[in-house]
């Protein structure tokens, strides 16, 4: 049975999360998740300090959990708070740490221009205390937010300059989400080869780290590169790889997705039957995690397949499992389509009397 799993690395972007050694739990609070999946730093609050900063460093934890929880505008405030005592506290160091969070919550928020503004803060504080770390945080933060901001060659200075620390560091698993954020880039310029050129560098340092839920994302992402350029061969290698990736890992909702690129691939290559069978699966997948948008857009899949391959009968009963589905899900315009796919069968078939019967079952006909 597949289940849904989560993928830390499922975002397009990969914002450099906030370390797990920052978020230490309270003894009154348990926490989760893990938010240092891309960036394992050291940001204990030093003993000498934690006296004098125990509220600060306190808002700073919640700010962190908060975030965590998707709870943003509780975040923000926390962490406003926290910044607001460091920097009475005369503690660079953490306000450092606290801009890096803010400038997090800031981009999560899609306020880029603040996660700018907080990131700008934070790197002069950082660079004096040698924080690579911080630096490297705020430095991915910039990039991605540039990018959002359509400022792409800031954008590949920062992400540039976030890689050269992060390998300064041998910080790879930081040198993997700067890889991937730059490929961002790059693919919004357009410039794919470049892109898949920094993608192939990702896969190697995921696969190095063992990381099978990164390296997934990252097959994924070469595979809809080379779709792009329209090489559908190797598009197919690599989302191969990753749906054998996803099953092991029984990811049901990344598979469906890559199943159904595979079978586009594979439909403009002209080979029909293997869209068919990537499509059958996707099918099978959907229905067994309950996800009816991809169960429907699956039996339009097929039904456009089997029409490629002439076999409108079989098309036939696809589209009629959509119909049933779109209406029971109340999509109208999917049972618009399916009805207009049923009508176009049928008239290929030479059976016009049930053409016109779908034409009477229309929604603007009932």
């Amino acid at each position: 049975m597949w289940k849904d799993g989560w993928n830390p690395n499922s975002k397009n972007t990969v914002p450099l999360q906030i370390p797990t050694t920052l978020i230490k739990a309270r003894k009154s609070r348990k926490i989760t998740d893990d938010l240092g999946e891309n960036l394992q730093a050291e940001m204990l609050i030093p003993e000498n300090q934690e006296e004098n900063s125990s509220d600060a460093s306190q808002l700073l934890r919640e700010g962190v959990e908060y975030q965590q929880a998707g709870k943003l505008p509780a975040a923000m405030k926390s962490l406003q708070e926290s910044l607001a005592l460091f920097q009475a506290f005369g503690n660079p160091q953490r306000q450092a740490q606290a801009l890096s969070c803010l400038a997090l919550v800031a981009y999560t928020s899609g306020d880029y221009k603040s996660a700018i503004s907080y990131a700008n803060q934070c790197l002069p504080i950082a660079k004096d205390g040698s924080d690579l770390r911080v630096q490297i945080q705020a430095l991915s933060h910039m990039g991605n937010a540039l990018r959002h901001l359509g400022d792409f060659d800031k954008a590949i200075e920062y992400l540039k300059e976030c890689l050269k620390l992060a390998k300064q560091l041998q910080d790879k698993r930081s040198q993997v989400a700067a890889l991937n954020n730059l490929g961002l880039v790059y693919k919004a310029l357009n410039d794919l080869p470049k892109a898949i050129e920094l993608k192939e560098q990702s896969l190697e340092l995921v696969q190095e780290l063992k990381d099978s839920w990164g390296e997934e994302q990252v097959l994924k992402n070469l595979g809809n590169a080379w779709y792009g350029l329209g090489d559908y061969p190797k598009a197919i290698a690599y989302y191969e790889r990753c749906v054998t990736l996803a099953r092991t890992l029984k990811n049901g909702r990344s598979a469906a997705q890559v199943l159904k690129n595979l079978g586009n691939a594979c439909y403009a290559l002209g080979n029909y039957t293997s869209s068919i069978m990537y499509y059958e699966e996707r099918l099978g997948i959907s229905r067994s995690i309950k996800d009816k948008r991809s169960e429907e857009q699956s039996l339009a899949s097929l039904g456009v397949a089997c029409e490629a391959l002439g076999d409108y009968a079989k098309a036939i009963t696809y589209y009629e499992e959509r119909l049933l589905l779109a209406r029971s899900i109340k999509d109208r315009r999917s049972e618009e389509q399916a009805l207009a796919s049923l009508r176009a069968a049928c008239y290929a078939l030479g059976d016009y009397a049930k053409a016109m019967e779908y034409q009477q079952k229309t929604p603007s006909g009932e």
